[in-house]
């Protein structure tokens, strides 16, 4: 039931990412990316308070007592990775395009597997490189990717890759240890928050004028991506490892490709479709082919 709870969570959270890309594209208008982000990870931040102070405050020295300074250390790291991975998007959608941009955002999902490796020697189930395979031609398909060339700012996003693949191996190494995903949750986003603000007065002009005029995209960036989706992916994580966990956050094209259908009257063509079904066959094996496993040594055992 844990491990059904946690892809319900991980499901929950790829389609507030999906939806948000959204507003992350059209929330640069008046102000910069750094300020955007700023802004939007401190609503997050504002959001999750109340709910650390109402549901895990009482846990904390239960939790902490394990080892302190390796959360906060490993917190602030995955704060760190956000930030870098965030910013990067945001900044390369003002040098890409937004097909380019999401086809290269999916290399995440080759990179886990590979950096887990080599960091930490850990073994990848085979099922994990068809669905691998399946999703990035799936994004190849479903982002028209084909149609679009190549620009500055795909280095960008394809660096962002890398530490949104840090980002995803470094959560589940947290929450395997620590039951605290609201903190988690709390402390990266006020990392992120305080450094892209720091990004915004160095590099860009403090429009607090812009900030008003963007303020539904802020809110919904902040509230649900920002604040309740990474609670979200910090919790799936807890029972999925973080190669599956990359495959099942993949379907965040999906989910923006059927939202800019329905928000933005997109069409959908026939190549995008078969992306669509890439993706979630892709997830699909990711998940079940490993269970059938499972099941069948303990029906052997039995």
């Amino acid at each position: 039931m844990s491990k059904s709870i946690s892809i319900l969570s991980a499901l929950g959270c790829t389609i507030i990412w999906g939806t948000t890309f959204i507003a992350q594209d059209t929330g640069m208008e008046f102000i910069g990316p750094y300020l955007f982000n700023g802004v939007r990870f401190f609503v997050g931040f504002l959001v999750l308070l109340p709910f650390f102070l109402y549901f895990e405050k009482k846990n904390i020295n239960k939790e902490l007592v394990k080892n302190s300074n390796k959360f906060f250390k490993y917190s602030f790291l995955i704060g760190v990775f956000l930030f870098l991975g965030s910013a990067l998007q945001q900044i390369s959608l003002q040098f890409t395009d937004v097909a380019n941009a999401a086809f290269f955002t999916i290399f995440y999902v080759p990179m886990v597997p590979i950096i887990v490796f080599f960091l930490f020697k850990e073994k990848i189930h085979w099922s994990n490189w068809p669905s691998i395979i399946l999703c990035l031609l799936g994004g190849y398909l479903l982002t028209n990717f084909y149609d679009a060339t190549i620009r500055k700012g795909d280095a960008l996003v394809v660096l962002c890759a890398v530490f949104w693949a840090l980002h995803i191996i470094y959560v589940g190494k947290v929450i395997k240890n620590f039951n605290l995903p609201i903190l988690i949750g709390l402390i990266q986003t006020l990392v992120v928050s305080i450094f892209s603000i720091i990004g915004a007065f160095l590099f860009e002009e403090i429009n607090i004028d812009g900030i008003f005029k963007q303020t539904y995209q802020i809110l919904y960036a902040g509230i649900l991506s920002g604040g309740f989706a990474f609670v979200l992916q910090i919790y799936a994580q807890k029972n999925i490892t973080p190669t599956p966990a990359a495959i099942i956050f993949s379907l965040e094209g999906v989910i923006a490709t059927i939202a800019a259908w329905f928000l933005l009257s997109q069409i959908l063509n026939l190549n995008n479709i078969i992306g669509c079904i890439f993706i979630i066959l892709g997830v699909l094996i990711s998940q079940i082919v490993p269970e059938l496993k499972i099941n069948k040594v303990k029906q052997n055992q039995g």
